[in-house]
């Protein structure tokens, strides 16, 4: 079968090869690979900056935001031929810290876990894969393609966990949320936030282009100026970044309404240098009770939190957001394009036309 792997570590070795075909194991799903998204952590190791390869082997298939459809389960299972499903990215490491031992591998403190696609573990990116059972989620087969989006809802998903568990240390009844970035991340973001009932704004630097259109239809706010100014407008009680720019981080920190709650998404590059007035910044967030936290991966509970939300989402919305799709054989042309005004790109591995469709 063929699959899109990278040698890690090498800037540029992406190809699409011939690979064994997987064997099913009796605790494991056989499953036809629909597609993948493509997302930072994808370029970051095609540019040979971040990735581990499975031990020894020099090459790893990529592909950690999955979509799929079930050929094979074991008897009994609450999957069945012909379902539409998504394999959870993270496993807890072998000798599991106490964080791992409680499923709660997103929070792991000492870094032995592994990751489909990242570290250690084969990735989605193939014709057919395969997945342990208690790691596959299931998919509403009306979302068809944009199943392919659970695994970004669910970071979303614990994000806003992570701002409903700080809130509860006391009375929070949060009404405005400012989302930073409206890439996937940001829009699913506001999307979470809009079916909580909240006054959602997005801000992004862009004007024209899907963007904007696609918060509005969301009935979210589309704003295109600066934190400051956002924040006298709206003074969000939740802000979720989701661009990992510097400037942006630290505007979030200091422009939200008192026992705010900031919730970190994106991740920031380093060797950048920003002049900063920390007294100033301590000083507001210690007077007004504010929380900064960041928030990366997800667990099963967050997967299922995101199905949840994607299964009564409007799925017309959902595929806006994917802006390109590209086939498996021309995936390792799209590392190199400029994302332009793509949304979010998703590499298709087969017939996608009908992914709710039963297997023929």
């Amino acid at each position: 079968m063929k699959a899109l792997t990278v040698k890690p570590g090498t800037a540029g070795d992406v190809k699409v090869e011939e690979v064994p075909d997987p064997v099913r194991a009796d605790d494991e799903l056989l499953v036809e690979g629909l597609a993948v998204g493509v997302c930072g952590t994808d370029k970051e190791i095609v540019r040979g900056e971040y990735g581990w390869t499975p031990a020894g082997r020099d090459r790893l298939v990529i592909g950690h935001e999955s979509l799929g459809r079930v050929l094979e389960a074991p008897a009994g299972s609450a999957h069945h031929a012909g379902d539409l499903v998504v394999g959870v990215v993270r496993r807890p490491d072998p000798e599991p810290c106490g964080a791992c031992a409680h499923d709660e591998w997103d929070m792991c403190r000492n870094g032995r876990y592994t990751e489909r696609g990242i570290k250690q573990i084969d990735g989605y990116a193939s014709e057919r894969w395969t997945v342990e059972e208690k790691y596959a989620v299931g998919v509403a087969g009306h979302l068809g393609l944009a199943g392919v989006l659970l695994e970004p809802t669910s970071v979303v998903a614990k994000a806003w966990e992570q701002v409903d568990r700080i809130g509860a240390r006391a009375w929070f009844e949060p009404r405005r949320a400012l989302v930073t970035g409206a890439g996937p991340i940001g829009l699913l973001a506001a999307m979470l936030g809009v079916q909580r009932g909240l006054d959602v704004h997005v801000l992004d630097r862009v004007t024209d282009g899907p963007k904007p259109e696609l918060v509005r239809d969301l009935g979210a706010t589309y704003h295109a100026t600066s934190v400051r100014e956002v924040a006298a407008q709206a003074c969000p009680d939740v802000v979720i970044e989701a661009t990992g720019v510097g400037q942006l981080v630290f505007d979030a920190m200091a422009e939200n309404a008192a026992y705010g709650i900031v919730c970190l998404t994106g991740v920031s590059s380093k060797g950048r240098s920003l002049s900063v007035d920390a007294g100033g910044l301590n000083r507001e967030l210690v007077l007004e009770n504010d929380v900064v936290v960041g928030s990366v991966n997800a667990n099963l509970r967050h997967y299922r939190a995101a199905a949840d939300a994607l299964a009564k989402a409007d799925a017309d919305w959902l595929h806006r957001l994917i802006t390109r799709r590209v086939p498996l054989a021309d995936a390792p042309k799209s590392f190199d394009e400029p994302a332009g005004q793509d949304v979010k790109i998703v590499i298709t591995l087969g017939d996608v036309s009908d992914p709710s469709a039963p297997a023929g």
